[in-house]
């Protein structure tokens, strides 16, 4: 497994992440065996960043981590961790909360739940309107100075946050969504934290499934799943996407790949800044994710993957209505 730093203050992390949501029901029921076995799949072949947030399930997903860490060296993995989403006993989101006070109160959870002394990436996981961003970047800092956080972490924000933010406490990494289909980070965001020294750590790289080479049309959605309101997967624009997946299969065939591993090697290939997060939840998927991390893009490559995915072409918002506006960037 190769590595990559996160930044120019971050930590050294493999080339590839686990994003461990998938494995709390977001995209319908998990298999908790399962899951546990793709973690230790994942740590076996050398992954050592692995995603989570407090409010996955409800703190299911740090329990869930907790069980599948056990016994394992803790300087052998790196726990990047959001909070400050708020949830209620149904499916619906509440806000956010990003007070230092509740800084502490959500961090000293996730401690407890993952069973561990420290988190290597702490994050807000959007920006709370109503608290300055200099305000909790204060109190994460206050938890790095006492040992119960390694790393300053941010999460889909837009280039005159993550400069407030920096200005406080060096930030590590901006956790973001980018794929072929969802490249708005290109714009201002990335050369921002090119100019800082600040990694990327780059989530929906498979757009949820969509661009994974596994979606088709009509396809059901479980109970559960989070895709059934997604713009890009509802009838009308999901259909258009696949066309976009047909053309990029084309190229994956001619390279020797998958669809997946092509979609994560462009992502990978976007600089040695980025680490993509790839949201398996069945040792089968990982096994398909790990080869993108060996897969060279040549410039042909690259210009043929462009041809078939130029930027914006697809059809749709990459969060329902209600979630776009809290977004950092666009699509």
């Amino acid at each position: 497994m190769q590595i990559r730093t996160l930044g120019s203050t971050g930590p050294a992390v493999s080339a590839l992440g686990l994003g461990a949501m998938a494995m709390s029901g977001a995209y319908g029921e998990a298999d908790r065996a399962e899951s546990v076995a793709t973690v230790h799949a994942a740590l076996d072949a050398g992954v050592t960043l692995i995603d989570t947030a407090d409010f996955y399930a409800m703190g299911h997903n740090e329990l869930l981590l907790a069980e599948a860490l056990r016994g394992r060296d803790r300087d052998s993995y790196r726990l990047s961790v959001k909070f400050g989403m708020l949830r209620g006993p149904g499916p619906g989101f509440g806000g956010h909360d990003a007070r230092p006070e509740a800084v502490q109160n959500f961090l000293a959870y996730s401690l407890t739940r993952l069973g561990t002394d420290h988190i290597d990436l702490y994050r807000p996981a959007r920006l709370d309107p109503t608290v300055p961003i200099e305000e909790t970047v204060g109190a994460i800092k206050e938890m790095i100075d006492a040992g119960y956080v390694r790393h300053l972490g941010l999460s889909e924000v837009d280039a005159a946050t993550i400069r407030r933010a920096h200005a406080v406490h060096p930030v590590a990494d901006l956790q973001i969504e980018y794929s072929l289909i969802s490249r708005a980070v290109e714009a201002e965001v990335l050369p921002t934290l090119r100019e800082l020294g600040i990694g990327l750590t780059a989530y929906g790289v498979l757009g949820r499934g969509l661009i994974s080479g596994h979606w088709s049309a009509g396809h059901a959605t479980d109970p559960g799943d989070g895709r059934g309101f997604s713009p890009r997967f509802t009838s009308g624009n999901v259909e258009h996407n696949l066309t976009l997946v047909a053309a990029l299969r084309q190229v994956a065939d001619a390279k020797g790949c998958t669809v997946a591993q092509l979609a994560i090697a462009w992502v990978a290939a976007q600089g040695e800044d980025i680490v993509p997060l790839v949201g398996a939840r069945t040792r089968e998927r990982l096994s398909e994710a790990l080869p993108a991390t060996e897969l060279t893009l040549t410039a042909d490559d690259l210009a043929e993957i462009e041809k078939a995915v130029p930027r914006g072409a697809a059809r749709g918002d990459r969060y329902p209505s209600a979630f776009m506006s809290g977004l950092g960037v666009g699509n």
